[in-house]
């Protein structure tokens, strides 16, 4: 059988509770939640794995503005924002598991000037679901990465976006 959510039926929700519950899902694109909404939620969509693939199918087949919109709403990883405790709770929790908010002053100088290189050539946040990680795991995912085409960094955002989206949902 696959995972349910532990709270309920997803399916049952009123629209108002549904984005109560799933709008902070995609990183401040509560859009997202509202579109699968939309589209009819079911008791197939009670299934983890199914509501998942739902709102990853609206993500995906958003226009590449909104897409960029998503990427851009991420905060960097090891980044000013997080040091000054300014990330949504999700993103305190991911980076926390990863155990990028106790980095050393030169671990945070070199998360720094790897966030500032990839940014200058892709124009928008690395992005990695760091969830089960550690901070060498993304830092050679920083050095590997940065050698890739702006179209592949692109299509990998997605894909990372889309795998931060299924760690969040299985959390509920």
């Amino acid at each position: 059988m696959s995972a349910t959510f532990a709270f309920g039926s997803p399916s049952e929700l009123t629209k108002q509770e549904f984005m109560a519950k799933f709008g902070g899902i995609y990183e401040h694109s509560a859009w997202i939640a509202e579109q699968a909404y939309d589209q009819g939620i079911t008791s197939e969509h009670d299934i983890i794995s199914a509501l998942h693939d739902l709102m990853a199918d609206c993500f995906l087949k958003a226009s590449h503005k909104e897409q960029l919109g998503v990427i851009l709403a991420h905060p960097d990883l090891a980044g000013k924002a997080a040091r000054a405790g300014d990330l949504t709770a999700e993103s305190t929790s991911e980076q926390a598991s990863a155990g990028i908010d106790t980095l050393t002053e030169v671990e945070f100088a070199r998360f720094t000037e790897l966030n500032d290189a990839y940014k200058f050539k892709f124009q928008f946040p690395f992005i990695m679901a760091v969830k089960g990680s550690n901070k060498h795991a993304i830092l050679s995912g920083f050095e590997e990465r940065i050698h890739n085409t702006p179209e592949q960094e692109f299509a990998r955002a997605l894909a990372e976006i889309n795998k931060i989206a299924a760690f969040r949902l299985a959390d509920l």
